[in-house]
């Protein structure tokens, strides 16, 4: 008989207890996080009309959108009028202008969901994955671009991600650039993907790409000669500064270096080709890196021309997006580095030696349970040996023995699964000893 292959779907994964337990603490950081920022929560459908996501991430995003076929009588034309939701931000679009009139202005929310992308799997590249933004909607501000990148900041502080390094630019500055090599507006897409790349294929890279692009031979030689100077940085600031966008775009970006300050965990500081790939940025822009991983961990930027393609009129906006599953990727490092295996796992196991002692042992972990303690109730039975070992497996700190001569005296037996050792205290001073013995 044949078998059904087990392996997920390409791209998508399954996630054992450990892995949820650890996906679930950082969701709880970042939820209060952002709530003590002033954030609300916001959800949205899983897919959307494809119209309302057609249009919005540049020609190479909109070929990732997993698109739904019709259903019923149209199935067989191959035509689809859904897509599985591509990112946050563009549903976050959508609902504002739907609902404008309802919510305050500005409008502060985070999101926290997976999303969908037609991408070719490979490592710690995935069709299905989670994201967390954070965005204000309703105010041009440039307080508003500092607070998210200072929001972000402060969630990767929180989940012990100290030494990331933000890096910011403006997509002002960068047409102001790109104006400076004397190129055309039209041009300017080609160049700045380009540029974009300089962490991943370096210079040489970068002006390969560029002859690719047929950008003159020209401005290639001159921008080869800028990122290979001493401090490029200052040699790309200067050039930008000639141009009166480039000077706009500076501008915001000092703005918001000095509005962010001195970041909680980590650094900010200005990058002079950094240019984020989404065609829907107008404004400043961020991405936020760190030694441990050869990834950008956090991202976002001001998009203020998004929300007017539904409506009448444009709304400004800014806001970023964590890449946790990168940032669980660091995580996981972290708890291996540190000797920390399953951090979910109970407090106690409560054993149950024989069927007459069942309903106390029930019992006792019901009470446990209100003390706050996390308690696991064996219920897989066999002898004390067995259900011990199961409980170390599990992680337990302590395993609790009621057996019938514990029972007939008011007492209890408590096993250190760590040290082994082993003592018998009165069943009204379990709660405290336990509290002793786990370190509250």
């Amino acid at each position: 008989m044949a078998t059904i292959d087990a392996n997920p779907p390409s791209g998508t994964r399954d996630f054992l207890p450990a892995e949820v337990a650890r996906r679930e603490r950082a969701f709880a950081t970042i939820r209060e996080v952002f709530r003590s920022h002033g954030f609300a929560p916001l959800d949205t459908p899983a897919f959307e009309r494809l119209e309302v996501l057609t249009g919005k991430y540049g020609e190479e995003g909109d070929q990732l959108i997993f698109k739904i076929l019709k259903r019923g009588e149209h199935e067989s034309s191959g035509d689809a009028d859904m897509a599985l939701r591509y990112d946050l931000t563009v549903p976050l679009a959508r609902v504002v202008a739907r609902y404008g009139s309802q919510l305050p202005t500005p409008f502060k929310r985070y999101h926290i969901a997976p999303v969908w992308r037609a991408d070719r799997p490979g490592k710690g590249r995935y069709r299905e994955f989670f994201q967390c933004d954070v965005d204000t909607v309703g105010t041009d501000s440039l307080l508003a671009d500092a607070a998210t990148i200072v929001a972000v900041a402060d969630v990767l502080d929180r989940l012990g991600l100290s030494g990331f390094r933000v890096q910011l630019n403006s997509r002002r500055a960068l047409a102001g650039l790109v104006e400076a090599y004397g190129l055309p507006d039209a041009a300017e897409s080609a160049v700045l993907t380009a540029l974009d790349k300089l962490d991943k294929i370096g210079v040489d890279g970068v002006a390969a790409d560029l002859r690719g692009r047929d950008v003159d031979a020209s401005v290639v030689d001159a921008i080869v000669d800028d990122l290979g100077a001493d401090d490029p940085s200052d040699r790309i600031r200067g050039r930008v500064a000639a141009t009166e966008r480039g000077r706009a775009g500076l501008d915001e970006v000092d703005q918001v270096l000095a509005l962010a300050g001195d970041l909680p965990g980590g650094s900010l500081s200005y990058a002079p080709v950094l240019a984020r790939g989404l065609s829907y940025y107008t404004g400043p822009v961020f991405e936020v890196v760190h030694d441990q991983l050869a990834a950008t961990i956090a991202a976002g930027g001001r998009y203020d021309g998004l929300i007017g393609m539904f409506q009448s009129q444009d709304v400004p906006a800014t806001g970023g997006s964590l890449g946790i599953e990168r940032i669980l990727l660091l995580l996981e490092a972290q708890e291996a580095a540190a000797g920390e295996t399953d951090l979910d796992a109970p407090d106690v196991v409560v054993t149950v030696i024989d069927e007459s002692g069942a309903v106390d042992a029930v019992a006792l972990a019901g009470r446990l349970r209100g003390h706050g303690f996390a308690v696991d109730l064996e219920v897989g039975g066999g002898k004390l040996g067995k259900q011990l070992k199961r409980a170390d497996r599990r992680g337990a700190r302590t395993a609790v023995i009621l057996g019938a001569e514990e029972r007939a005296a008011g007492n209890v037996a408590v096993k250190d699964l760590r040290s082994g050792d082993q003592i018998t205290v009165a069943e009204p001073d379990l709660a405290s000893h336990l509290s002793g013995l786990l370190g509250r």
